[in-house]
């Protein structure tokens, strides 16, 4: 259980903090390049791309369809459901001989708010050989269930590391 109130980092000039995202999340359009690899391979490259923006989150960056390299990605086993997103669809990547099973996900029919973002896949980033955000390599979320992305213009402290299960 949340025994303590965490304390949120002051963002820089050219920063964001999560603290100040939020709740229910938002989503909005990003034009900044999005590029990600797996099995030594670019398997996606946008600048079309939206971020969904929610309190102690990273954001998650969720990209068309049409950015991936044909064939990297098949429909993966399982389900769940996000309270402000609905219900999940799971992806497998595989390029270059790697195979990384369930590691996107989408929402083919997104609740009213995240309609726009209707079909467009997010991935775990510490499930890639790499990810990107205009260039700058991207720490992913901690913890296994979530699926932000760090970059050095946004701080936390962040969902998902130790003791952060109440928030």
């Amino acid at each position: 259980m949340f025994r303590f109130r965490p304390r949120p980092e002051k963002p820089r000039a050219g920063q964001e903090s999560v603290w100040d995202y939020p709740r229910p999340p938002r989503l909005e359009r990003t034009h900044r390049r999005i590029e990600i690899w797996l099995g030594g391979q670019k398997i996606a490259d946008t600048t079309a791309a939206y971020r969904v923006l929610e309190t102690t989150h990273p954001p998650g960056y969720y990209l068309p369809p049409e950015a991936f390299a044909p064939g990297v990605l098949s429909r993966a086993p399982g389900r769940s459901v996000c309270e402000f997103k609905g219900a999940a669809t799971y992806w497998t990547l595989e390029a270059g001989g790697k195979s990384a099973e369930a590691a996107g996900w989408s929402y083919e029919d997104p609740t009213p708010a995240f309609r726009d973002m209707a079909g467009y896949i997010a991935v775990y980033a510490g499930r890639m050989d790499g990810c990107r955000v205009d260039g700058e390599p991207v720490v992913p979320q901690p913890g296994t269930f979530y699926g932000g992305w760090i970059t050095s213009d946004v701080v936390g402290p962040f969902k998902g590391e130790p003791g952060t299960l109440g928030w």
